[in-house]
């Protein structure tokens, strides 16, 4: 079962380092969202969104790809910018939160505005 907070979100460094990723990588694409995830080795990986004829990611399973392609065996963090809003958008989807699960069954998922400000977290 996935909590979600919302409100006053406080951020460590490295959590906000991996917002920032997620929000520089959505502004340098023009793409809709942006994510980065942290490994367990402290290790960060941005991706944005895909949206090809042939292959549709969402920036999370982009990153989490991403990840996974470089040698990461566990995620610490995952992080989220988007417009879109409410917990059940593409970048918050069941698709987008398995692919974090897959590698950090107990990182936490940050969803931020266009702004960089985190709007809510998700844990299991």
């Amino acid at each position: 079962m996935t909590e979600l907070s919302t409100g006053d979100i406080e951020l460590d460094a490295e959590d906000a380092k991996i917002v920032t990723l997620a929000r520089s990588t959505r502004a340098r694409t023009g793409a809709p969202e942006g994510a980065a995830v942290r490994d367990v080795d402290g290790r960060s990986y941005a991706a944005a969104s895909v949206r090809l004829p042939s292959l549709r990611l969402t920036a999370l399973q982009a990153a989490v790809a991403v990840a996974v392609s470089s040698g990461a065996t566990g995620l610490e963090a995952a992080a989220v910018v988007t417009a879109a809003e409410g917990p059940d958008a593409d970048s918050l989807s069941a698709e987008s939160l398995a692919a974090v699960r897959d590698l950090g069954a107990t990182a936490p998922v940050f969803r931020a505005n266009a702004a960089g400000v985190v709007i809510d977290r998700l844990v299991p």
